[in-house]
């Protein structure tokens, strides 16, 4: 199986294969495929970094890339956090969610987390899969890492709205995955999340939010085309995408 393209990346140790063809959780009637890097215990915080410059994202220990035989839809992206350009419903979620109380965990299963990630599974993903997940599935999914992750929760009144797991690279933030409150009407709580961990990027010093793959034809990657600007990784470089390929 061959390697990322960069030889420069410190992967001489990792091997890369190829998993079998399985249903698209994201356009209809296609098949896809996956490349995954291994061994897990050698990706390491500085290896993953890497890896995220390189397309990959995880899912619990599992480092993976798409690697489809006929479709490159899935793009990775990236915003560069310093030249973020903020539209008025953006303000606006910001200023809706700005009392939010927001606190770090460390990687553990917490009852309230899991009863709020089946409410946002069964109510915004439903059939996709993820909406029955054991008690076992929701760790493995979520609460395993070897990098440096950080789980983040948002409160009000003491009830919990939103959960945020992100990893730290060398050269930004990763955004792993977001659930939260699918009922609360008038809510941004994915906007919000988005605009408050570019800004811990801004805080750290860190110049890029990774957002995982953008893919023009799925609605439920749509979300993503709406902050600008954003790069994707095309044929290997990390370009501007234009607003033309990223239709609101």
């Amino acid at each position: 199986m061959a390697r990322p393209d960069d030889a420069a990346l410190p992967f001489s140790l990792l091997q890369f294969y190829a998993t079998s063809p399985y249903p698209c959780s994201y356009l209809a009637e296609r098949q896809a495929r996956s490349q995954v890097a291994t061994p897990a215990h050698l990706i390491d915080a500085e290896i993953y970094s890497s890896l995220v410059r390189a397309g990959f994202r995880r899912s619990g220990i599992f480092t993976y890339r798409p690697h489809c035989d006929a479709c490159q839809s899935c793009v990775p992206v990236r915003l560069p956090v310093a030249e973020l350009q903020l539209t008025r419903s953006q303000r606006r979620a910001l200023k809706r969610h700005e009392h939010l109380q927001v606190r770090e965990l460390p990687l553990v299963f917490i009852d309230e987390h899991y009863t709020l990630y089946n409410r946002y599974q069964q109510s915004r993903h439903r059939g996709g899969g993820m909406d029955d997940d054991s008690h076992d599935q929701y760790a493995q999914f979520l609460l395993q890492s070897r990098v440096d992750t950080r789980l983040i929760e948002f409160s009000d009144d003491d009830c919990v709205r939103m959960v945020s797991l992100i990893d730290v690279l060398d050269d930004g933030l990763s955004s792993v995955y977001t659930f939260f409150e699918p009922d609360d009407a008038g809510s941004s709580y994915g906007t919000y999340n988005i605009l408050w961990q570019a800004r811990q990027c801004q805080a750290l010093g860190l110049p890029y939010l990774y957002l995982g793959y953008w893919i023009a034809e799925s609605r439920k990657m749509a979300y993503k085309s709406a902050f600008r600007p954003i790069e994707g990784l095309i044929d290997g470089q990390w370009v501007p995408l234009p607003a033309n390929r990223c239709p609101e």
